[in-house]
């Protein structure tokens, strides 16, 4: 069993949350549900990390995305978890 977590946090800051991440963290809920990810992902929000001209933002652990659109944001779920 895997007891690492991995921490995916949504920047829920104004812009980016206009700018899509209201969509994208439906999206990243129903990924970890459809897939049974609960125990293994930290689903944080977060207000800001000062890239609110590059966002919407989400971060996968040491990885930031910047610009994540809702057709992008499975992508770049399935380079992180499946194996």
């Amino acid at each position: 069993m895997n007891t690492t977590q991995n921490v995916i946090e949504v920047c829920l800051g104004s812009s980016c949350f206009s700018r899509g991440n209201t969509r994208n963290l439906e999206i990243i809920k129903e990924y970890i549900k459809e897939n049974e990810l609960s125990v293994e992902v930290v689903l944080k929000g977060h207000l800001c990390n000062n890239k609110c001209n590059r966002g919407p933002v989400i971060r996968i652990d040491e990885n930031i995305y910047e610009g994540v659109t809702n057709s992008s944001i499975i992508k770049i779920l399935e380079s992180h978890f499946l194996k």
